[in-house]
């Protein structure tokens, strides 16, 4: 990919904090008006990057590019074309929404600020609410809010760290489409999350960091691809029959789950192994109450790629 094309470009970054290395060699590129996710569990680096990325935390070396400018050599660039909404909602409770909005468009320094201010309100539905604290608000609301904040100026690029954290499920699926509504507009999304559904269902392109290191990357179905497709799930009647079934399916390398009474049996996709599956148990009078294939997800891939990396040291 050319730098052109390229909204953020990272090459072997480093960060210690004294004797921990939290980034090691980190390198990956997120290509404009994409939606690119950075997955791991706590403590893995995502919070470190972004910070590096939004020129607030010094790499101790490689290099991290941001809309053309060096992080390094050119903060205050960066800071014009960037806007970064961290975990929690960076609101001020005592005032309005309104003013609250009207407050960065003043640090911005906005032309025409209340036009500005009254088309934010709208588009995140905060019209009604406009006029009271924000300590009034909802978690939802506070986050609508501070996401309506982060776009004054309109910048370029927006960091999201973990913007779903403690939301309920429809605040979350609210901030989902808004995340989409800004990658169609053009605006590209550097997202970081602990929940691979999230990732899955936003992300254009993952990388899932790991103790420092990138261990994986594509986008959310090539990564699935690292995991077998013919996976079947068979559920049976009780537990003699969930042993019967697994010793008789060796050679599927089945996987048991004794509480639900569930069986997943490893094929090669086709109809033709299920259906030989399937009369091996029947022959041998194996009852199957049900079956469905079952489908790799990013939670799979996650945990394939971390316990591969644990068994590698």
């Amino acid at each position: 990919m050319s730098n052109q094309s390229a909204a953020i470009t990272v090459s072997q970054l480093k960060k210690s904090y004294k004797k921990v290395n939290v980034l090691k060699d980190v390198s990956f590129t997120v290509p404009k008006g994409s939606i690119f996710a950075l997955l791991g569990a706590n403590g893995a680096g995502k919070t470190t990057t972004i910070n590096i990325l939004a020129t607030l935390l010094k790499a101790d070396g490689g290099t991290a590019v941001v809309d053309g400018n060096d992080v390094a050599k050119k903060p205050d660039n960066v800071r014009k074309r960037i806007s970064l909404t961290g975990q929690f909602a960076a609101v001020d409770d005592i005032l309005t929404g309104r003013e609250n909005l009207e407050l960065v468009s003043d640090l911005r320094h906005i032309k025409n600020p209340k036009q500005t201010v009254a088309r934010l309100l709208a588009q995140f539905n905060l019209e009604e609410a406009a006029d009271r604290r924000v300590q009034t608000y909802s978690g939802g609301m506070q986050r609508r809010l501070d996401i309506a904040m982060s776009l004054i100026g309109s910048p370029s690029i927006i960091f999201f760290d973990e913007p779903t954290t403690g939301l309920d499920p429809q605040s979350r699926n609210g901030m989902w489409q808004t995340i989409k509504s800004l990658a169609n507009a053009g605006t590209t999304i550097f997202l970081t999350t602990q929940y691979l559904e999230e990732a899955d269902q936003l992300a254009d392109n993952v990388c899932i960091l790991n103790k420092g290191v990138i261990v994986a990357e594509g986008t959310p179905a090539e990564l699935k691809k690292l995991l077998p497709h013919g996976q079947i799930e068979l559920k049976f009647q009780d537990h003699k029959q969930l042993l019967a079934a697994a010793a008789l399916l060796k050679r599927y390398k089945p996987e048991q789950n004794n509480e639900l009474l569930l069986l997943t049996a490893n094929t090669n996709g086709t109809v033709a192994e299920l259906t030989q599956l399937l009369s091996t148990l029947e022959k041998a009078g194996i009852e199957v109450t049900e079956f469905a294939q079952k489908s790799p997800t990013l939670d799979d891939v996650f945990f394939k790629v971390i316990n591969e990396t644990k068994e590698k040291k």
